[in-house]
This record gives C-alpha cells, sequence and structure tokens, in this order.
C-alpha cells in the first residue's frame, strides 16, 4: 500500500450533507450489484470531482470500504483541491506497467476509504484506461472494497468516460445548474447509453439554493443553457511531471 495521505477538506453544510446521504441512499437502492460507478459531466468546471470525492466519503462515513480512482488522467483536480500533499505514484504509474497496484493505492486518514489519484502525465491517456491492466484492476478491487467510485473526464470534451463506463456498474451525470442545456445533457447521455452501462442518473450541481424555487434534489431532468464549445480542448495542456 501506498502511504497513508492526509485529506484537507471543507466540512459540508447541513443541506449539502443531506444532500450526499440521498445521493448514497438512492445508489444503494439501486442495488448491492451495483458496486463499480463511473462519474463524468458534459463540460469541465461542473465539479464532477467534488461529487465523487464528496459521495466517497459519505460511503465510508457508514461503515462501507470505498476506493476513489482519479481517472482523470487529462486534467486532474483531486491531489491539488483537496491539499494532500506530494502523492509519488498513480494510476498512469500503474497502467503503463511501471508500478504495481499496491504502490498506488493510498490509504486515508478518512476510516474505510483509500485513493488512487491519477499519476503524471500521460500522451495516451485513452489507450491506457482501454488497456486489460485497468479492466484486472477493477476485478481486483471488487473483491476488497463494498464501493469503487471512479472520476473521470467530461464526456462532452473526450470519449475516456465512455471507456471507463463499459466495466463499471452504473455511470451518473454530474450536470451545472443553468450552465448546460438539455440537447447537450441528452447528446451526451446517448453517447454513454453506447457504453451499455446502466445510467443511474443525474445529478444537478450548483444550483443557486437563494433562488426561491430550488430545494436541492440531485435527481431529475434539467432543462437550462449551455455556454461554449468545449470539444477537443480538454485536458490539451501538458501537465508537468512529478518531481
Amino acid at each position: 500500500m501506498g502511504k497513508v495521505v492526509s485529506i484537507n477538506r471543507d466540512e459540508l453544510d447541513y443541506r449539502a450533507n443531506e444532500s450526499y446521504k440521498t445521493l448514497r441512499t438512492n445508489i444503494q437502492f439501486c442495488g448491492d450489484e451495483i458496486k463499480v460507478l463511473t462519474f463524468t459531466s458534459c463540460t469541465p468546471n461542473e465539479d464532477k470531482s467534488s461529487v465523487s470525492f464528496n459521495l466517497a466519503v459519505s460511503f465510508a462515513e457508514v461503515g462501507k470500504k470505498v476506493v476513489l480512482i482519479d481517472a482523470d488522467l487529462r486534467k486532474s483536480v483531486l491531489i491539488g483541491r483537496y491539499k494532500v500533499g506530494e502523492v509519488e505514484f498513480g494510476l498512469t504509474h500503474y497502467l503503463s506497467g511501471q508500478k504495481e497496484l499496491g504502490d498506488v493505492l493510498n490509504p486515508t486518514d478518512i476510516a474505510n476509504m483509500d485513493i488512487i489519484f491519477s499519476g503524471s502525465y500521460s500522451p495516451n491517456p485513452a489507450e491506457l484506461l482501454n488497456h486489460s491492466r485497468f479492466s484486472n484492476m477493477i476485478c481486483k478491487l471488487r473483491e476488497e472494497y463494498d464501493y469503487i467510485i471512479i472520476d473521470t473526464p467530461p464526456l462532452g470534451s473526450v470519449i475516456d468516460s465512455a471507456i471507463v463506463a463499459t466495466i463499471s456498474d452504473g455511470a451518473i451525470l454530474v450536470i451545472e445548474s443553468n450552465a448546460i442545456s438539455y440537447r447537450f445533457a441528452q447528446s451526451v447521455k446517448d453517447q454513454l447509453d453506447k457504453s451499455k452501462c446502466r445510467i443511474l442518473g443525474a445529478v444537478i450541481n450548483k444550483i443557486p439554493m437563494e433562488k426561491k424555487g430550488y430545494y436541492g434534489k440531485y435527481y431529475g431532468k434539467y432543462y437550462g443553457k449551455y455556454y461554449g464549445k468545449y470539444y477537443g480542448t480538454y485536458g490539451s495542456e501538458k501537465k508537468k511531471s512529478d518531481k
């Protein structure tokens, strides 16, 4: 196992905490065969990584053994967002055959929760995720964990999420409130359907709670407005290699 990492996270307010409990419960009601969950979004900046992380914490808090996999190999934000300090090895090191699973699997100071971070920059993330080494890793983790939560890149930008979804039990689409059009969300859902993965639902995120008529619900349809074009640019900036 990797070293224990200390997670610097903000405490959720009551409404957010209750929403994650509701999301957790809804997933549990989907059946005990649902163990591997893929989280994706339509575009960057919809906070899918925060949703993935906080859901993992919520499962851990009720005694479920959970591992969070940062499979956003193009533009990961988990390490920087939660200030976990230096992490030597990650998913890219394992998938490229440089390290074994135990070298990249990090226990955390959150009881019952482990993390596999993305690792250093890779020029071929889709190919790595499509390799049998990744599917074999998921099979191994199924034997050890109650839930495997995989944070993936936005499917409206790159195909990685659909690749990961093919070996998942369920997929959840994170949609930013008042930012994504119904048509665009539907096109992303259609792309996810091609993976033959069961779509469990959508998480409506960044809802302006101060406005009348919003109740903090996470599941359901959303009709909004989509700003900007994101295709073909996600993660194009080369990340610095680990020191």
